[in-house]
């Protein structure tokens, strides 16, 4: 058997879902005036000042801070459900379908959020490591409940699901270097 794992944004996808996400969530003008406010966040981040899991928590906290669970988890089935197949990169997605189709394992691992990726995961039968939102009472922490899976955590995530040995051939499909590691042990590597 052959093992596949696909990025999700930039991969399997033509846009970011999280950006899609938040503008499916509140709105495209309430998502440019709290942009404004992350603003100096994202300039830390892009002269590598700050970690892109920090900032990604920064920027779950601008937007969702004190929501419930329950809606949360509405909004990002209802986006799952809406939003996901308009922004699918058709070349990619055909070669997700012909690893099922020839029955390889295949595993979606994303830095994305598990909540609005795993109803179209469990749709397409396939397997899911992302990250995950804490909860507290019900209500959104401000914090990540695991790592972001993004960069090396991607292959501690795939190396604690699967033995790579166990498998003939490994295909890997990435954008950017958020999957640099799961490219490099990989038989088979897609870079877009």
């Amino acid at each position: 058997m052959n093992l596949a794992l696909f990025d999700f944004d930039g991969t399997l996808t033509t846009k970011d879902s999280l950006e899609e996400f938040i503008i499916f969530a509140v709105g495209k003008r309430r998502y440019y005036l709290k942009l404004i406010l992350f603003s100096p966040i994202y300039f830390l981040y892009k002269v590598k000042i700050m970690h892109n899991s920090k900032a990604k928590e920064m920027l779950f906290r601008l937007f969702f801070s004190g929501i419930k669970e329950s809606t949360f988890k509405t909004l990002a089935y209802d986006f799952s459900t809406q939003g996901l197949t308009p922004i699918l990169r058709e070349n990619i997605y055909k070669k997700f379908q012909e690893h099922k189709e020839n029955g390889d394992r295949v595993v979606v691992v994303s830095a994305s959020m598990k909540c609005w990726l795993e109803p179209w995961t469990q749709k397409e039968n396939v397997e899911l490591l992302s990250t995950e939102l804490e909860f507290i009472n019900t209500i959104f922490s401000g914090h990540f409940k695991t790592p972001n899976c993004h960069g090396a955590e991607k292959l501690r995530r795939v190396e604690e699901l699967v033995n790579l040995a166990d498998y003939k051939t490994v295909y890997a499909y990435g954008d950017s270097s958020g999957d640099d590691y799961i490219l490099e042990v990989a038989d088979v590597k897609v870079r877009l």
